[in-house]
């Protein structure tokens, strides 16, 4: 028995070791960015489309800011655990729309983080405007865990 024990406990170490290397990042759910918006995503379908809303927290207008819509679709052709994904955010109180891309990662300390970049497009009165109507950005988000968790 005395044998046994050592080598039961580096299987159990492994098989740990193991599990933590394959945490899945889920797009679903909560999330915050570096800049205060937050933005709900929801359940993935078959073809890896999901829809849901985005809240900024900040924008070039003076217009009050509404949440809004938000539709995307993840990586689907493999089921790795860190997928891609991209969205479009039709803001409801611009003449503007986003569009985002990025990967959804699990870091060292086994939190989930999706790392972004996006571009921003704003309408312009004529076709001489066209060079300051586009903006590039990068964003990072982090999963908002409801007062239960």
């Amino acid at each position: 028995m005395v044998r046994v024990t050592p080598f039961l406990l580096v299987l159990s170490l492994a098989l740990v070791a193991h599990g933590l290397s394959d945490r899945k990042c889920m797009l679903t759910g909560r999330w915050i960015n570096d800049l205060g918006s937050n933005m709900t995503i929801g359940d993935l379908n078959r073809k890896g489309e999901f829809a849901g809303s985005y809240h900024t927290a900040v924008t070039a207008t003076t217009n009050e800011i509404q949440v809004s819509p938000l539709q995307g679709s993840q990586h689907r052709t493999n089921q790795k655990s860190q997928p891609t994904f991209g969205f479009t955010v039709n803001w409801k109180f611009s003449d503007s729309i986003t569009v985002f891309t990025g990967q959804c990662f699990v870091d060292d300390d086994g939190k989930e983080v999706l790392k972004t970049m996006w571009l921003l497009r704003s309408r312009v009165d004529n076709i001489s405007d066209d060079w300051k109507a586009t903006r590039v950005g990068i964003n990072i988000f982090t999963r908002l865990h409801s007062q239960k968790e």
